[in-house]
């Protein structure tokens, strides 16, 4: 589609940075002080959105503005084009790690972050002093919404992500298996463990979902088999302390359950169940598609979470 430069060139572009920080902000008095204006050209900025638009765009309520349908529908394109505009005008230099300084802002479950984070910061000390990390803990229900807010650059999730719209990036950068972890001594058991034993022992589950069911319970009821948890936890790293203690049983990622056992003397067994293989998916915003920085930053995490497959194993 050709450019109409006519039409195009009656747009103040400055509008559509008014516009982001607004968006951002929800806040006339924020965005104002965001780009550096007075608070009354912000309201000047947004009435000429307005009009512009033809649609009021934010709307005041009791607890502060609101974006209208319109609005929301537009965040996105319009900090696309923002990041473009400002990749061709101040991004075109190379970017070098040694010498960069810059934060970049990770969002990553601990069981990733327990295989990827040592050698990554290993590496940085080493080749990029000045490049400082910044790791949240985070899930798969926040994920994509902590990117649109810009409260991220990068995400790493388990699985992919289906729901995300045309300007959420992704890329599988790993996949996984299963395996069961118990200690051997506490539970009387050598590997492999059968189906029988598998549902007598309890079970310690990690989820970040109210309930108690994962993808064992699924796979169980196909046999027509169920299992009790004894104790759930959203956070990984505290699993092989549990089952370390007591006569339980764990059903992990078999990377991380290698990792663990191997540091804690755990036993390992496949799982007697058919259970589907994982994925990590590497998630950010089209926004930062063409910063070399971000590139690099992609392209780091994508390599070292590859040596972490090879190192402990699984596909």
């Amino acid at each position: 589609m050709p450019i109409d430069h006519t039409n195009l060139a009656r747009l103040d572009l400055n509008l559509l940075v008014a516009l982001d920080a607004l968006l951002t902000e929800r806040s006339v008095t924020r965005a104002a002080a965001r780009i550096g204006i007075g608070q009354s050209a912000m309201s000047h900025n947004l009435a000429r959105l307005r009009s512009l638009f033809g649609d009021e765009l934010l709307t005041r309520g009791a607890d502060g503005m609101h974006p209208t349908p319109r609005a929301l529908a537009l965040a996105d394109p319009v900090r696309v084009v923002l990041s473009r505009i400002e990749s061709l005008v101040s991004r075109a230099e190379r970017f070098d790690p040694a010498t960069a300084e810059r934060l970049f802002r990770i969002g990553l479950p601990d069981s990733i972050e327990v295989l990827l984070g040592p050698a990554l910061l290993a590496y940085l000390c080493a080749a990029a002093p000045a490049i400082r990390l910044r790791l949240y803990s985070t899930d798969r229900l926040r994920l994509l919404d902590e990117l649109d807010a810009d409260r991220l650059d990068l995400g790493i999730g388990i699985g992919a992500f289906p729901e995300g719209k045309t300007h959420h990036k992704q890329r599988q950068i790993a996949t996984d298996t299963y395996l069961c972890m118990f200690n051997a001594d506490r539970v009387g058991l050598s590997p492999p463990i059968s189906l029988e034993d598998y549902v007598r022992l309890p079970h310690v589950l990690t989820s970040l979902r109210e309930g108690e069911r994962g993808v064992v319970d699924e796979a169980l009821a196909k046999l027509g088999q169920k299992r009790t948890v004894a104790l759930t936890t959203p956070r990984f790293v505290v699993v092989p302390f549990l089952v370390s203690r007591a006569a339980v049983i764990t059903t992990m990622h078999a990377r991380l359950a290698r990792f663990f056992a191997a540091t804690l003397g755990l036993a390992l067994s496949p799982a007697p169940v058919e259970l589907p293989e994982v994925s990590v998916s590497l998630l950010w915003h089209a926004s930062y598609d063409e910063d070399p920085a971000h590139i690099w930053l992609r392209r780091t995490v994508s390599r070292f979470m590859a040596e972490a497959a090879r190192d402990h194993g699984g596909g």
